[in-house]
Parts: structure tokens; C-alpha cells; sequence
């Protein structure tokens, strides 16, 4: 028998499309090689005499992977060896082995776990969760400082490995959705304490070569003009969804179908006024070394407060309902209410210094590419729905949406930047693929379809979108249609809510063809959902569940089928 090539041999193999394999030896000969790939592109590792840190990373939109990136390049230059896996690439009897680990952990929508660290999560949490006393461990959290359940999962996870017995060598560090300045200021933290204890099997080398260093470039801001816009949705929708094109000639970005688009806006100049007014500053005057208006204009977020905003007004409002509201239910409090019409509850007027010190920083907002390279590779389409609602007696929108929408005109500059999802990817050529977007969840999914037609692709694709009225808020209509016409789309199965007396949204349609979707994924294909995280995502996960219980002998038989297709990368999800 002839001995297989050596990885680094592989790395460069690719299957052909006229190879005689089935869809399911295509599947296993795909993983085999993507695995000879990492392992070709894995640094080699000197022995040091020290136990290895290993690094293990939850991630939904890549952000807590680039951090564990970072950490990993740190321990290279501290010369610490170091093991980088994903968490649901951890199982049980591993993670016991493990004596030093270091948790980069995102949370995504309302405290939920990202989906490549669910099963490591049912794992830590299981009754017969191993213990973990030879274990010392750390916790990096990543979240969102605007939602009730700010880093939920990285608290989860560090409050767990404590409780099975592990020693926490240093104190959870939690980074808002600006992580940057946060996770910086932790890594030489995290580093020494390593470095410090290093758990040795045998002395050290007294001078290791550093490793290579294993980096992922993150592209920088830039400036991209906005060449074309259209209304999506029709003039009698309840929503407002646009069509933008940013042009990246000369900026350098390049992108894939499945990455997302940040934008840095700036907030809405009548907002900043009657700030103004209620501070009663003219905004020319400067707090610090800035006129208090451009501060609040494209500084600062204006619209949601911050913690330590809320903390203030829950001991000083004048209103003692208010503060005890905001002390109890901040949530119910907040619920009709934007930062400006609670500073009006409070009856308070802080001073600029104050209150600009208690603002949170201005953040991106990031939207899913809703084009492929393959065809536009000079531009970069996003699907966005201009978000707006009342306080009170105003009217109040959306900062990124409605600055895309309204302050953003054809022929303007606005500063993006890439954010890549490498997570988040159209399947091999040959295998099948369904997808479910309702709403401005299609967007990744148009990308994906143009890439699959421009390639050729042979697999099969099945798209169940929807929305409220067909006859006004059937985004992309001509071009689905097309592709259901010409076969690109196997299957178009829509979901209008409100164009019947009983209301249809895509995981009844996912009901309604339950059969058909439990023979696609038992035959390989690739299962994505994107859109709202909170409800439609949930909705769908359970009708998953519901369906494959019918089909694979109850809820257990379901869940191991769930947990197989994320750990063979099959079911990813794009929420929000």
C-alpha cells in the first residue's frame, strides 16, 4: 500500500468536479483536506519543558477569535507555547487533561452563546460535567454593553469552570462592543501572569526560538463612496428597506459572500440640537479639546445610554419611581424611552464634562454583504432596513440606518470597514444548501446565490424567505424568481405573513416541508439561517428540533442530530 502524501503535500490538493465521488465522500474528502491545510499551516513547535496554554475561543461574527489570535501572538513573544482550538472543538475528557486555559468568550443578541460554543456550554453545565481541579483558568468576555445580559456568556463560562473545581489565576476581564482598548489592556496582564506560573514538566530551555507568528489581518477603515441606493420594499410597507452600493475602487477591501460591511455613522444633527437644548450649551464651546457639538455628533452615543449613565440617574432623578424603576426593571424602564427622554424623566441636567465622561463611545454598525465578489468585485452591496420609532412626542431612528438612509446621499463618503465572518461561508460546489432569511436576513444569501451561479456550483439550493405582504415587502423579488425559474434555486419556498388571515413565517413552512428538509440534511446539505436572533432564530432552531424528533426517533435523537451538524460546521447561523 502507498503511504499518503505528507500535509504539506495535501495542502495544495483540491477535488475536481469530475471525480468520481458521492456527495458524502466529497463531504469527507473536503474535511480531510481543509484539516490537512490548518495542519500544513500550523506553526512547529519547539519543546520548552512547559505545559501548553490552551487558548479556546467562542465566536459569532469573529471578533472573540481575533482576540484569541492576539493572545496566541503575545504568548509567542513571552515564549509560552500555547494550543489554539475552538470550544465546541473541546470535549470533555480534553478539557480535564488541560491544566492551563484561557477562555475568549462573545455573547451575541439577548446573552445567547455563540454557536460555536453551545455544545461546549451543555457540556460544562451536564450533571456529569468533568471536574476540573488540576485546571487554572482565565475569562475574556465579549459582549455588548447595551443589553441587559452584557458578556452573559463568558460569565457563564467563568462562573462554570469555578464551579467544577478550577482555580481562576486572574479575574474576568468583560469588553463592551469597542473591545479593542479593553482586551489590549488585558493581554500583557493575562501574558504575565502565565509566563509567571508556567506549570513546567521538565526545566525549561533557557532560550526558546520565538515561533511563528500565526496572525489574521484585520482590514483598517477606509473611506468608500456611496454609489447608488433604491427602495426595496414598496410605499405601503410597514418597513422601510433599502438597497446600498458602496464603491471600493481604490480603498483596497477585498470581500467574500458571508462577511459583513461596518459603517461608522454619525448621529442624527437634530438629535445633537436638542441636546443642546436640554443642556442649554451652544455646542460651540469646547469640553476637553473638542466643541461639545461635534462631540456629540460623531463622538458619542446619544440615542442608548450607557451603565454607568443609568447608574447616575438611579441615584439622582427626581422622580423616585423613576430611580427605583431603574434600579429594579431597566428594561421595562427603557422599553418606550431613548437616552434624551430619560435625561426629560429624570428631571436632571448634568453638566457637558459629566455627561459626555458618561457616554459610551460612537460604534460602527455592521451589516451583512448582501453580494459576491464573483460579480461585483469593485462593490459591496448591503440590504438595510432604516429603523425608526417615536419617544414620547419625537420622532427617533436608528443612528447607522437612518444616517445610511437620510444624511447619506448618493456621491457622499462615509468610512466602512471589513469585517469578515470566515464562519459564515457558502459550502463546496457539490454540496446542497438551505437557506432561511426572512426580511433583511436574505441578505448574505443573495451573495451566496450569485456565488454559486458565477461558480457553477452543482449543489442544490433551497431558500425559504418571507416577510409581511408579498406585494410590498418581497425583497429581491426578480431575481429570485429568476433563479427559481432557471434552477439555480431548487426550491423557493415564501412565507408572507399577512397575505392570509392566519399568519405563515418560514419555520411553518420548514414544518410544512419537514420530510424534504430532514432528507437534505441526512444526504450533507448545509443548513444557514440569518435574521433576528431574538425570535426568528429561536423559532426556527425549535421547528429544527421539532421536525428531526419526527424523523430520528424523539427530542434525544434530535439534539445529537443538532449537535453533529455544528460540529461538522452545517448548521451556522448569521443572528443578530
Amino acid at each position: 500500500m502507498t503511504a499518503p502524501p505528507p500535509p504539506a503535500e495535501l495542502s495544495s490538493l483540491a477535488i475536481s468536479p469530475d471525480a468520481p465521488f458521492t456527495a458524502e465522500q466529497r463531504i469527507w474528502l473536503s474535511g480531510y483536506l481543509a484539516g490537512a491545510r490548518s495542519a500544513a499551516a500550523a506553526p512547529v513547535r519547539k519543546e520548552t519543558g512547559m505545559t501548553p496554554v490552551h487558548v479556546l475561543y467562542g465566536t459569532e461574527t469573529g471578533n472573540a477569535e481575533y482576540v484569541a489570535d492576539l493572545l496566541t501572538e503575545r504568548l509567542t513573544e513571552a515564549g509560552v507555547p500555547w494550543e489554539l482550538h475552538e470550544l465546541d472543538a473541546v470535549g470533555a475528557d480534553a478539557l480535564a487533561a488541560m491544566s492551563r486555559v484561557v477562555v475568549v468568550c462573545s455573547t451575541y443578541g439577548d446573552g445567547e452563546m455563540p454557536d460555536n460554543a453551545d455544545l461546549f456550554r451543555k457540556m460544562v453545565t451536564a450533571d456529569d460535567a468533568p471536574r476540573l481541579e488540576a485546571t487554572s483558568f482565565a475569562v475574556c468576555a465579549l459582549g455588548d454593553e447595551s443589553y441587559e445580559d452584557f458578556c452573559a456568556a463568558g460569565r457563564l463560562l467563568d462562573t462554570r469552570l469555578a464551579e467544577l473545581g478550577a482555580t481562576r489565576i486572574l479575574e474576568r476581564r468583560d469588553c463592551d462592543v469597542m473591545w479593542e482598548d479593553a482586551s489590549a489592556q488585558w493581554f500583557p496582564e493575562i501574558v504575565a501572569v502565565l509566563a509567571a506560573t508556567p506549570a513546567a514538566t521538565t526545566a525549561p530551555d533557557p532560550a526558546p526560538e520565538p515561533e511563528p507568528v500565526r496572525r489574521r489581518d484585520r482590514p483598517a477603515p477606509v473611506p468608500a463612496v456611496l454609489a447608488h441606493r433604491v427602495r426595496l420594499s414598496g410605499p405601503a410597507s410597514d418597513k422601510e428597506i433599502h438597497h446600498h452600493e458602496f464603491d471600493l475602487t481604490g480603498t483596497g477591501l477585498t470581500y467574500a459572500a458571508g462577511d459583513s460591511l461596518t459603517v461608522v455613522p454619525a448621529n442624527d444633527p437634530a438629535l445633537v440640537e436638542a441636546f443642546l437644548a436640554h443642556l442649554g450649551h451652544d455646542g460651540d464651546a469646547p469640553v476637553g479639546d473638542r466643541p461639545l457639538r461635534e462631540l456629540l455628533t460623531s463622538a458619542h452615543e446619544i440615542v442608548t445610554p450607557s451603565r454607568d449613565l443609568l447608574d447616575v440617574l438611579a441615584e439622582r432623578a427626581a422622580d423616585a419611581g423613576l430611580r427605583a424603576a431603574l434600579r429594579d426593571d431597566r428594561a421595562a424602564c427603557l422599553w418606550d424611552r431613548d437616552l434624551l427622554g430619560l435625561l426629560h424623566a429624570a428631571q436632571l441636567r448634568l453638566d457637558p464634562e459629566e455627561l459626555v465622561g458618561l457616554l459610551r463611545p460612537l460604534q460602527h454598525r455592521a451589516y451583512s454583504i448582501s453580494s459576491s465578489p464573483l460579480l461585483f468585485p469593485d462593490r459591496v452591496h448591503l440590504t438595510v432596513a432604516a429603523v425608526r420609532y417615536r419617544c414620547a412626542d419625537r420622532a427617533v431612528g436608528g443612528v447607522c440606518s437612518t444616517h445610511l438612509a437620510d444624511r447619506l446621499a448618493v456621491g457622499d463618503t462615509a468610512v466602512v470597514a471589513l469585517q469578515p465572518n470566515t464562519g459564515f461561508r457558502p459550502p463546496a460546489d457539490d454540496v446542497d444548501m438551505i437557506m432561511v432569511g426572512p426580511g433583511t436576513g436574505v441578505a448574505p444569501f443573495r451573495a451566496f446565490l450569485q456565488e454559486r451561479a458565477a461558480r457553477g456550483a452543482r449543489g442544490r439550493n433551497w431558500l425559504l424567505f418571507g416577510d409581511r405582504r408579498s406585494d410590498h415587502d418581497f425583497l429581491y423579488r426578480s431575481e429570485l424568481l429568476g433563479w427559481a425559474e432557471d434552477g439555480l434555486l431548487t426550491h423557493l419556498d415564501l412565507a408572507f405573513s399577512r397575505d392570509q388571515a392566519e399568519k405563515v413565517y418560514v419555520q411553518d413552512r420548514m414544518r410544512t416541508h419537514g420530510a424534504r428538509l430532514h432528507a437534505w440534511l441526512a444526504g450533507g446539505a448545509h443548513l444557514y439561517v440569518c435574521g433576528d436572533a431574538s425570535r426568528m432564530a429561536r423559532d426556527v432552531d425549535a421547528a429544527l428540533h421539532e421536525i428531526l424528533a419526527a424523523h430520528t426517533g424523539g427530542e434525544d435523537g434530535a439534539a445529537e442530530f443538532v449537535a453533529d451538524l455544528k460540529r461538522g460546521k452545517r448548521y451556522l447561523r448569521d443572528v443578530y
